[in-house]
């Protein structure tokens, strides 16, 4: 039985992002297209003999105690199949955090399937995605990946066919921007304009980049860039340069852009940067299982 193993866990960005409705629960109700991009943190798993779970990491500012969704992910594991060995954790982030890219959950995801390879759980996709709802709503979809429709709180998924071959541009300003208030402050029920989540749909399955890039739209963006106009800002230098289309990823503040060519992203990037909008910039390209 292996004792030490190393994941990567990948960042996602949201293709289209629309809420349906505020549910009675106050829960909100989503159809979302989303797509897993190369841009990964790095985890070390180590089991141990003594009943304790331990993370280290190389930002000083996230929490290494249970307040970490991958203290939460094997803590989970060990009370659910009484496991008495440990573990411990070395996260190495380079996903931004706090930044609409599903980091935290993504580690997460990663810890449930590390965990429980090296707890020896057997566990296969289906039942860790059925545990990782209970631990946030983007969990399911991480240890999914690729792209895929997400309904429901996020629960739902459907699988769909790679996107065409492209590049992505990835910025994020240095702000945070608190999911929590982003959903407090939409009126979801009073939105009179949604994406065309099924037309983007048609596009994906008929690898139609031009078609999936004409429906990019979240309308997430109509509460988080009137109060953090950067938002827009990024947008429109990404745009003025060559981009297909550009959007906020998630509740922001990350904004990505799609590209055809790595030239006119790694232009854009540079230009950004000599701008000093945004702090963390990537060009990265999708991933997905099926390549």
């Amino acid at each position: 039985m292996e004792d030490t193993l190393q994941l990567k866990a990948y960042a996602k960005i949201n293709l289209g992002l629309d809420v349906v409705r505020k549910r009675e629960d106050g829960y909100h109700e989503v159809r979302m297209i989303m797509q897993t991009v190369k841009l990964f943190d790095k985890l070390t798993f180590r089991l141990l003999n003594e009943d304790t779970i331990r993370i280290k990491t190389n930002l000083g500012f996230l929490p290494i105690d249970e307040n970490n969704l991958v203290y939460k992910a094997v803590r989970l594991l060990k009370e659910t199949y009484h496991v008495k060995k440990g573990m411990e954790i070395d996260l190495f982030k380079c996903i931004p955090v706090a930044a609409g890219m599903a980091g935290g959950s993504t580690d997460c995801a990663a810890a449930l399937v590390g965990a429980s390879r090296l707890f020896d759980l057997r566990l296969n996709r289906q039942k860790l995605m059925e545990l990782g709802i209970k631990l946030g709503a983007d969990v399911p979809y991480c240890i999914l990946r690729g792209t895929a429709l997400s309904e429901g709180i996020g629960e739902i998924l459907t699988p769909l066919p790679a996107i065409p071959d492209c590049y992505i541009l990835i910025a994020k300003p240095s702000i945070s921007v608190s999911t929590k208030y982003v959903y407090e402050h939409l009126d979801a029920n009073g939105l009179t304009k949604h994406p065309d989540i099924d037309g983007m749909i048609t596009s994906i399955k008929e690898g139609n980049l031009k078609g999936i890039t004409a429906r990019m739209e979240n309308v997430l963006e109509s509460v988080t860039i009137p109060k953090y106009p950067v938002i827009e800002e990024i947008k429109l230098c990404m745009k003025e340069n060559g981009a297909e289309n550009s959007l906020m990823s998630g509740s922001g503040p990350t904004v990505f852009s799609i590209f055809k060519t790595k030239a006119d992203a790694e232009r854009t990037r540079d230009m950004i940067r000599t701008k000093k909008l945004a702090s963390q910039i990537y060009v990265v390209k999708p991933f997905n299982q099926n390549i």
